[in-house]
């Protein structure tokens, strides 16, 4: 059997109207599920499933969920209906049991909008199983990027591991009037050395979160920003795919670890 090596991403997927209005990052999404091999399977760990312990779903079918209020009513109205893989669920719960990560199985979490929302760009037809992984927040940063190690040799069986997030993730600071915003000098300098120490493989400095410039204004809670330790723990490599903002300071980068 041949199989290609895949690489581990950090998708930032902002607002749920991403996938009404694509912006900039609709179509670079689209051209890396062109780009990549067609994936066996995509493993996805989301801002939007914050857990105590880590979880696994092992649903066969996950309901589309619309975890989100006050959108249009077309919004609602989509699906991702790609199944569920309940044997790569079982196959990664005995990776996190081999490397000392106590996890539980979870077979009645819906897809939340972090997983489906990238996938609906890079992968329309919903014909590649996705099994989710949760966020817990019990967790430090070293944690979570442990998760992300033990799962990196999946990469080697044609799977893709996703953390979903945003680089950058404060509500109330967004312009959301419409229109073209200037980004505002705390979000860039935030986004900006994340990628300056990932791009000189200092992952130490991004795991040390605490003292990232502008970090609170940047992350008031952190679930948006941690998917990315994930990502670090999938590949020493990185090198950055996508790089956006929108409504200001919404930062809407990609990043690819290999």
């Amino acid at each position: 059997m041949n199989l290609q090596t895949l690489p581990g991403l950090y998708i930032s997927h902002g607002s749920p109207m991403l996938a009404l209005n694509p912006e900039q990052v609709g179509p670079a999404l689209e051209r890396l599920g062109e780009n990549l091999p067609k994936p066996k399977a995509i493993i996805v760990m989301s801002a939007h499933w914050e857990s105590n312990a880590l979880e696994v779903s092992t649903s066969i079918r996950p309901e589309t969920w619309h975890d989100f209020r006050g959108f249009p009513e077309e919004l609602y109205q989509m699906r991702y209906p790609a199944p569920g893989q309940p044997e790569l669920a079982e196959q990664i719960l005995k990776r996190f049991a081999d490397a000392n990560l106590t996890a539980y199985a979870n077979n009645s979490r819906p897809r939340d909008h972090g997983v489906w929302m990238p996938l609906l760009h890079m992968y329309p037809e919903a014909d590649i199983p996705v099994v989710e992984i949760s966020l817990p927040i019990s967790m430090t940063a070293d944690d979570i990027f442990k998760i992300g190690r033990t799962l990196s040799v999946l990469r080697e069986q044609q799977i893709l591991l996703i953390g979903s997030g945003s680089i950058t993730h404060n509500l109330r600071e967004l312009n959301r009037h419409g229109g073209e915003s200037a980004v505002p000098e705390w979000a860039s300098t935030f986004r900006n050395y994340v990628v300056q120490k990932l791009s000189h493989r200092d992952f130490d400095a991004v795991l040390d979160w605490k003292n990232i410039p502008y970090v609170e204004r940047n992350h008031p809670t952190l679930e948006h920003f941690a998917p990315l330790f994930f990502s670090m723990g999938t590949g020493e490599r990185f090198s950055l795919v996508h790089s956006s903002f929108t409504m200001g300071s919404l930062g809407m980068d990609i990043y690819r670890f290999d």
